[in-house]
């Protein structure tokens, strides 16, 4: 007979078991001491790919880029020379200068940095403005971590690979922090997000099917390998095409192997818990994706407004950098403002409270 003493029992060691959450430090990818120092973007192919097939992720920084070129560059405070170089840029032949503008947006936040080649004529004059691949472009450091020149590698096998002046490259970083070689990309952040939220999908899209088509179990009086995979395979076919089945008495024993509903943890709230951090991250309101069902329409406008800050400081530092790396000046207009709207209620709510007599707010007053 087993001792059931309880003094016997013992404590499970859980910081044992379970780690701590911990991030490893991490050192900025600045320039050596050599002569040169060059850096490419090893991971573009792979944020690229979440770019393409991440709809959510696509979703938003296409938003981003559309709100941050706005109504594209005003024409009317621009001088009318660099007003007729702009609207006669054409990138790769059938681009804008709008539509260049934001392929560099999209671009640059997706892999960190955007690349541009500046095409000018030989008296200087802006020609045009072509969008390169980053998964191409070397950027080469010299041992202070100035930018000497860019390298191009050629896509076509044996191919020589390009070289550019820094005069010749128009360069959007994203974020750069630090002396960093390189811009940030809004990818690497919401990577573990975007995973963790299309496997909790792929599990919902599994159990959805489930429900709706649950597994058949067939217990086969036979040990006959042949027999038992002839029977699988007439039994899948009947089962696929949603046939009758017929099987002779007391040979086959089944049952329907179904998935009872709240039996297992609903992956929703999970769901719906990342979906909301993700657009945290990115910096993109649910209201101007056409969600955010929670939102009242007070914090909708200060939502609304926070956005429109981060908005127009990105369209500063475009303008900035066009001015400084093309030497060409440029200013974006935001698509809509609601600062005038509030303005106008603030100014509504002083009137009402001017209008207030001593009455509405002295206890006993005017008896």
């Amino acid at each position: 007979m087993p001792l059931t003493d309880i003094s016997s029992a013992q404590s499970g060691n859980m910081s044992a078991n379970v780690a701590d959450f911990s991030v490893n430090p991490r050192n900025t990818d600045a320039a050596g001491d050599q002569e040169e120092t060059e850096w490419i973007n090893a991971k573009w192919s792979q944020w690229f790919a979440y770019y393409k097939e991440i709809p959510e992720l696509k979703s938003a920084i296409d938003m981003r880029a559309i709100w941050t070129i706005g109504k594209g560059f005003n024409k009317n405070k621009v001088d009318p020379e660099t007003a007729v170089i702009l609207d006669h840029l054409s990138g790769n032949g059938s681009d804008t200068f709008n539509t260049i503008l934001k392929n560099m947006v999209i671009t640059r936040r997706i892999n960190g940095d955007a690349y541009a080649e500046i095409i000018r004529s030989e008296d200087g004059t802006l020609i045009n403005l072509k969008p390169l691949d980053p998964g191409s472009i070397k950027i080469i450091f010299d041992r202070k971590g100035i930018i000497k020149r860019y390298e191009q590698i050629s896509k076509i096998k044996g191919g020589e690979s390009g070289r550019f002046e820094v005069k010749d490259i128009f360069h959007l970083s994203n974020k750069r922090v630090a002396d960093e070689m390189h811009g940030i990309s809004d990818v690497e952040a919401v990577e573990k997000v975007i995973l963790a939220r299309n496997e909790s999908f792929a599990d919902m899209r599994k159990l959805m099917h489930r429900y709706v088509k649950p597994i058949m179990g067939f217990k086969i009086d036979s040990d006959d390998t042949a027999k038992i995979d002839a029977f699988a395979v007439k039994m899948d076919a009947v089962v696929n095409k949603g046939e009758n089945i017929y099987i002779p008495k007391d040979t086959i024993e089944f049952e329907l192997i179904s998935v009872p509903s709240n039996s297992t943890l609903n992956p929703s709230p999970w769901m719906q818990d990342l979906k909301n951090f993700f657009y945290q991250v990115v910096g993109m309101p649910q209201i101007l994706m056409g969600g955010g069902q929670d939102f009242t329409e007070a914090s909708a406008k200060i939502s609304y407004l926070a956005f429109q800050q981060s908005v127009e400081d990105e369209q500063l530092d475009i303008e900035t950098q066009f001015w400084n790396q093309v030497y060409l000046k440029i200013e974006l207009d935001f698509p809509a403002s609601l600062q005038n709207e509030l303005l106008s209620d603030q100014s509504k709510d002083a009137e009402g409270q001017m209008m207030l007599q001593a009455s509405d707010f002295t206890a006993g007053a005017g008896r």
